[in-house]
């Protein structure tokens, strides 16, 4: 015996499972879906074959290290996505580095192809920021306002996130308000039993000039305050 062929309303139903109290209710139209339907199909999503427009957003930012006489400039320039509608979104599209100095000329037109090149492709972009940092100077890093930097390139990485949050990639961390109150404490203490200020502090007027590096936020705020080894910087501290 023959079983009759299931119709397209049979094949399209799905059961749907409802996990909380439904406080309303509303038919939705076979048109309002289509639309809806036809308007996500039109958003237009970051890839590589994506035509570069005549005008870009851009932001320079500059970085200037103790191991170049010259600062280097990075400019990103941003594309943005399905402008006026509630999809609209700001992505980075391509890099350029410039500087007066020559010295690392090939690596850095180098790099700055491949950042763009990745930025285009679309998907999470997001992931080079860690992946520039992790890069180290063989040569030794630098302090820049009391913060370890292990390399030129990992600064770069610095750039970039900052470039990120700005644009909304990337989240900003809200800083915890019991750490907040807990580190303008300890600053308050140092503060305190300082008798000289000037000769106390480093050259960036924030931290004792005898301070240790944090293992945690890679600045030069580590001292030994109560009995305990405290960061006045991120607050981390070896007593919990």
């Amino acid at each position: 015996m023959d079983t009759p062929d299931k119709t397209n309303d049979e094949e399209e139903t799905m059961t749907i499972t409802v996990d909380h109290k439904i406080i309303g209710y509303e038919v939705v139209k076979k048109d309002e879906a289509e639309q809806a339907k036809r308007a996500e199909s039109n958003v237009v999503h970051m890839h590589e074959k994506l035509e570069r427009p005549e005008m870009l957003l851009g932001s320079t930012y500059k970085i200037k290290t103790p191991l170049s006489e010259h600062a280097l400039y990075v400019t990103i320039n941003d594309i943005v996505l399905n402008a006026g509608t509630p999809h609209e979104k700001r992505r980075p599209f391509e890099i350029f580095i410039n500087s007066k100095s020559m010295e690392n000329f090939q690596w850095v037109v180098a790099l700055t192809r491949v950042i763009s090149a990745v930025f285009r492709k679309g998907g999470d972009v997001t992931f080079l920021v860690e992946e520039l940092r992790s890069v180290f100077d063989p040569r030794g890093g630098y302090f820049k306002k009391g913060k370890y930097t292990p390399s030129l390139v990992a600064e770069l990485g610095d750039v970039i996130e900052c470039h990120m949050k700005m644009i909304g990639l990337l989240p900003v961390a809200e800083e915890d308000e019991h750490r907040k109150k807990f580190i303008a404490e300890k600053r308050a203490q140092v503060a305190a039993r300082q008798t000289q200020v000037e000769s106390a502090t480093t050259d960036n007027g924030e931290f004792p000039a005898d301070a240790q590096l944090c293992a945690k936020c890679s600045t030069k705020a580590v001292i030994k305050m109560d009995g305990c080894m405290t960061c006045l910087n991120c607050g981390d501290s070896k007593c919990g």
